[in-house]
């Protein structure tokens, strides 16, 4: 009986030994290919991974966000590497990084219908208005619009000259997230009637879109206008400066007046919102082109450029795809240091100047990058009668102190 045991102990032991030494070198034949490959591929694929998107001012498709890694034998591996890519927090992206082939083979559809219109908006003075203001908006800022309305936007007489005032908006690029803006839109124009509403995709790129379709409403809608102002909701405008600076020209010549740049380059680097390829533009220097902050044109110069816009290839930034149609029709725009576009700058030399002090912008025509609350006070600050401005504020010579100041009292450092 003992003998009996002990010979079935052996043998299923020797099974058992037999069924282990079975399944280790079916797993040994399968390991490998998971295990090995990853140590010899890893170091080579990982540097090639993440180093080339720091590659400087490499034409790539603006829909790529992450290089293709090498193909290694294993496909597994691959479909690692890819994955690895993906999860990784990807370069923030900008307005710039938007699909330019697209955009090159839909830019020539430039005909959108006007869903909003304003028809009689420069019939309701004879002889047309003085000055009609154009500002660029988007739907869902309608504070903005309100506070331009209540402010430098209103309609009416100002210094005795007639001024009218439209918003020229296209649909929303996210349209879920308001959803009732066409209600709320239509309800708006039927309330102030200064809404312009175009069927294009309101975004940075598609501004020179609103700069064509603006142009052409003009000449066809309020081609008795004198003057036209066009800017930005974010800005601040004294318009009665402005109505004293036009009233020394003459309409029925051309003007462009604004904060002109001249000799800018394009800007080739990918993560820049102003980023274009040299397959777009591959010239070196950008024509001369006003702020888009705002800028004054006659209504001869507003119909010359309607038709020169209609002519220009389109070009994706509207400030220099408008200086292209001034190059077109041969006209050299006019700069003016009361165009602030890039805002009040402090000197340097003396940080603790309040730019803000209204003094700053009583003699200038317009300044870029306000906040809403601050376009509010600025303007009654400066229609205050309490408003004295004994010593003219200067903002374009860098400051300097006195001599005897220096001498004296040296300045206090900031706390």
């Amino acid at each position: 009986m003992r003998v009996r045991l002990k010979g079935d102990a052996i043998c299923t032991l020797f099974l058992l030994v037999a069924l282990c030494s079975l399944l280790y070198s079916q797993l040994e034949h399968l390991v490998p290919a998971g295990k090995k490959e990853p140590t010899q591929n890893k170091p080579r694929v990982a540097p090639k991974i993440f180093s080339e998107p720091r590659a400087p001012q490499r034409p790539m498709p603006a829909e790529a966000t992450a290089p293709r890694p090498q193909v290694t034998p294993v496909m597994r591996q691959t479909e690692v590497a890819k994955n690895r890519v993906q999860t990784t927090t990807p370069p923030p992206l900008t307005d710039s990084a938007f699909n330019f082939k697209l955009y090159l083979l839909n830019k020539d559809n430039r005909n959108f219908n006007l869903l909003i219109n304003q028809p009689r908006k420069c019939r309701k003075t004879p002889g047309g208005p003085f000055l009609l203001i154009a500002i660029k908006s988007v739907v869902e800022d309608f504070d903005r619009r309100e506070i331009v309305r209540k402010t430098w936007g209103r309609e009416g007489l100002v210094n005795g000259e007639q001024i009218q005032r439209v918003f020229l908006l296209g649909t929303p690029k996210n349209r879920t997230v308001l959803a009732t803006w066409e209600t709320l839109i239509h309800q708006e124009s039927q309330t102030y009637h200064d809404i312009l509403l175009w069927d294009f995709m309101d975004t940075f790129f598609n501004l020179t879109l609103k700069e064509i379709h603006f142009l052409s409403w003009a000449a066809e809608f309020c081609h008795n206008v004198k003057f036209i102002f066009k800017g930005d909701a974010d800005v601040f405008v004294n318009v009665e400066n402005i109505v004293d600076f036009l009233k020394r020209h003459d309409p029925t010549e051309d003007l462009f007046v604004g904060d002109i740049i001249y000799n800018a380059r394009p800007i080739r680097v990918r993560k820049s919102k102003y980023y274009i390829p040299e397959t777009m533009y591959g010239l070196s220097i950008y024509p001369a082109y006003a702020g888009g902050g705002g800028f004054l044109l006659s209504s001869r110069t507003m119909r010359k450029l309607s038709r020169a816009c209609r002519e220009v290839e389109l070009f994706p930034i509207d400030d220099v795809f408008l200086g292209m149609c001034l190059q077109r029709i041969n006209l050299k725009p006019i700069l003016h240091e009361g165009f602030k576009t890039f805002g009040i700058v402090k000197p340097s030399a003396a940080p603790h100047l309040q730019t803000f002090d209204p003094c700053f912008y009583k003699d200038l025509m317009v300044v870029h990058s306000l906040k809403v609350a601050e376009i509010w006070l600025m303007w009654n600050l400066l229609h205050s009668p309490r408003l004295s401005c004994t010593q003219k504020k200067q903002v374009k010579k860098p400051f300097q102190w006195k001599k005897k100041a220096q001498i004296t009292t040296p300045a206090s450092p900031l706390r």
